[in-house]
């Protein structure tokens, strides 16, 4: 198998690299012995191959991982092997995708690979984090705590961002059916009105016949207008899935008014509890920071992290770069960490603020919803006062006239 590495030689210098091998103690065996520290080392898998095992078998939830890795802790725990626990889990599980998953991990271990190797053959159904806490378990001898952490982790990394996601559908709910009623409106309601209109030869403000123009448009054209419509949608989330419209994407989400210090609070809760579980787990620093980069999705937090990683490298405390960067993560999460690197207890305080900033976020996104609720109806009723002007003004003003 190849693996990706990045390693210190002799000298102290990093270097990087792809190289073979059984699996990744015998790597780090290997390297060793010719006066190498390996700092992390990841499977090389074709991106071909993930791509079309995620296409034709689907995707496996995360409550389904979640379970897997508490069941599989509590299996383990009680003095099963992995490959019977492997053999209950596969029966257990209804997600056809999850079934060859777990059949192939079992295979593997027949092989003689490690869980972390087997793990890490899957990278589209298990994340970074999940690989590095069971390879740090394995290392350690505590695989069933770090089995434990992981499914702890999942599920708080869940619940956070399902509550950010729930926070946001109703707004866009909203927004969509009012879009839909107005382009129902412009097809069926408009064009009667319209007819009215001409009959009398009315001259018409403004605002009437950019509604009308636009009614027009909509009922000759339907079919194009849709299909335009499907189009731009399609071009907008293509732009924003490529490498560039995802640091536009990322940019916005740190600057928007009402967004941007949910997104702040959400990454630093991410954050904290994903290098907490790696470094409760064995993980190295350094390696910790490279895998929560990985699990953290915005660019500019993914330079943040990297940064660190590059000034423990150097001898330098983790906590400067965050406090320099107070802008994006919250001012508390450098002084916690700062904190924990002066008593020794940086996993423990890391854990005590991602709860505290969890907790934050909750609490933030049940706001965001309060005053999210009163911008609609403006919203709202912004657009069906300007129907009304549009429309029904001209209406009784040739009432009037008559």
């Amino acid at each position: 198998m190849k693996f990706k590495y990045q390693a210190r030689d002799k000298e102290g210098k990093e270097i990087a690299g792809e190289r073979e091998a059984t699996d990744r103690f015998a790597l780090a065996r290997e390297m060793r012995a010719e006066g190498q520290t390996i700092i992390s080392a990841q499977p090389v898998v074709d991106s071909t191959v993930v791509a079309l095992r995620q296409f034709f078998n689907g995707s496996v939830k995360m409550h389904d991982k979640i379970i897997f890795a508490g069941n599989l802790s509590a299996m383990v725990s009680a003095g099963l092997s992995l490959s019977r626990a492997f053999t209950v889990m596969e029966r257990q599980t209804k997600n056809k995708r999850f079934k060859a998953v777990i059949k192939g991990l079992a295979m593997r271990l027949s092989g003689g690979d490690s869980l972390a190797t087997a793990l890490s053959i899957y990278p589209e159904v298990f994340p970074p984090v999940f690989t590095a806490m069971v390879l740090a378990g394995e290392e350690s001898g505590k695989l069933p705590q770090a089995l434990q952490v992981v499914a702890d982790q999942l599920t708080r990394s869940y619940d956070l961002r399902r509550k950010v996601r729930g926070a946001m559908i109703y707004p866009m709910i909203i927004v969509a059916v009012i879009i839909i009623i107005g382009i129902l409106m412009m097809i069926f309601l408009v064009p009667n009105l319209t007819a009215i209109f001409r009959e009398m030869g009315a001259e018409l403000p403004l605002s009437t016949r950019i509604v009308i123009a636009t009614s027009d448009f909509l009922s000759q054209h339907t079919f194009w207008a849709i299909g335009g419509l499907l189009v731009l949608v399609g071009t907008v989330i293509a732009f924003f899935r490529s490498a560039r419209g995802g640091l536009v994407k990322d940019y916005l989400a740190i600057h928007l008014p009402l967004i941007h210090p949910v997104v702040h609070k959400v990454n630093g809760a991410v954050t904290m509890r994903t290098l907490s579980s790696l470094l409760s787990s064995g993980v190295g620093m350094v390696e910790a920071l490279h895998i929560t980069g990985r699990v953290i999705q915005n660019h500019y937090y993914q330079a943040i992290l990297a940064e660190g990683a590059e000034a423990v490298e150097k001898g330098k405390p983790l906590s400067t770069v965050f406090k320099q960067n107070e802008k994006l993560y919250p001012v508390l999460v450098g002084e916690m960490i700062e904190v924990g690197e002066e008593t020794g207890k940086l996993s423990e305080l890391l854990l005590k603020g991602a709860l505290f900033y969890e907790d934050d976020v909750s609490q933030a996104t049940k706001n965001l919803s309060t005053i999210i609720e009163p911008l609609l109806m403006v919203l709202i009723g912004i657009a069906v006062g300007f129907f009304a002007v549009s429309m029904i003004g001209p209406i009784y003003s040739l009432s009037d006239a008559l």
